[in-house]
């Protein structure tokens, strides 16, 4: 096994766990196909979907993460770790309850990561709008945990409900959205930056497999704020694969402002309509791009405004995948 396709094939074929881990080196092997298909080092569908299986099947075989303990207990609750529901390049998801889930970085060199998702979210919850709180998680609780001797923080978020799926699963399933589809993504994920920056932060990392949207109910949730800073302060946590997505201000860094979540909104919904929306969604895309405002709030005002032109009133529209 030495290419992504070979890995590919291996995870594809595999119906449970001991097929794959059957062997005397359970852990060598769950690394050495970790590595080939990893989505920072394994763009495409493909080796995105044989990950998140080789997660699920290395989970459901009960192995080793981050912290060995079935319970971990603090001083305001005790959460019980089930399996990993999400295995990323700094971090890991567990189910710990029914509505919550433990994340724990790789490595305790990423702890600064944690700690900037928790102050990002209890900023966003002690200053933000609270009608507008559902657009991001709730952070339950954030706490050192010393497991293997080595010490990590570790966040307690809320989960999202069953029926979300992110914006990179919608576009595998629906490679072309129609416009009317992609503007209601779009109009609520402006309302999210849009209520973070009220309360004085930038996401910084606003990609596909951030954004979960409900296809039917029009829910969204921004999740994933370990590269968020304070509003005129620099980015310096970027998510590599998307490295030529940034604009050139972040490269450079120079203080984030509100318009680098606007950027990379505009990014994730012109990539899920592609070239078949109508020319004035087109244009309007692309002075987006081109000089995106520090206003969230007026470029959603402008975007209803070409819509209603466009489509007339809105009409319920449930999204077929």
């Amino acid at each position: 096994m030495r290419t992504t396709d070979e890995a590919i094939r291996m995870v594809s074929a595999a119906r449970t766990p001991g097929d794959l881990f059957g062997g005397p080196s359970p852990h060598r092997v769950y690394r050495a196909l970790a590595r080939l298909l990893h989505p920072d080092l394994a763009p495409g569908a493909e080796a995105a979907e044989a990950f998140t299986r080789l997660a699920e099947l290395w989970a459901a075989r009960g192995g080793a993460g981050a912290a060995p303990e079935t319970v971990i207990t603090t001083g305001r609750g005790s959460y019980r770790l089930g399996g990993v529901l999400w295995r990323g390049a700094t971090a890991v998801l567990y189910r710990s309850g029914a509505d919550t889930l433990l994340k724990v970085p790789r490595s305790h060199t990423d702890n600064d990561l944690m700690r900037r998702e928790a102050e990002a979210l209890e900023t966003i919850a002690r200053d933000g709008d609270p009608l507008l709180l559902p657009y991001v998680p709730r952070l339950v609780e954030s706490f050192r945990h010393r497991s293997g001797g080595v010490e990590r923080q570790a966040n307690v978020i809320s989960r999202v409900p069953d029926g979300f799926v992110s914006l990179d699963e919608i576009a595998r399933r629906r490679p072309v959205l129609d416009a009317r589809d992609a503007a209601w993504i779009w109009r609520r994920l402006l309302v999210a930056v849009g209520a973070a920056h009220r309360a004085g932060v930038v996401h910084g990392a606003v990609f596909g497999h951030h954004v979960l949207v409900h296809p039917i109910d029009h829910g969204l949730v921004l999740v994933d704020w370990s590269q968020s800073v304070p509003i005129g302060t620099p980015v310096t946590a970027l998510v590599a694969r998307h490295r030529d997505d940034y604009p050139p201000e972040v490269m450079t860094r120079r203080p984030a402002t509100p318009a680098l979540d606007i950027h990379l909104a505009t990014r994730c919904v012109a990539a899920l309509m592609g070239d078949g929306a109508p020319a004035a969604i087109r244009r309007f895309v692309r002075g987006s791009l081109l000089g995106p405002p520090d206003d969230a709030w007026r470029l959603l005002a402008e975007l209803d405004d070409l819509l209603d032109d466009l489509y007339g009133p809105r009409k319920y529209r449930p999204l077929r995948l």
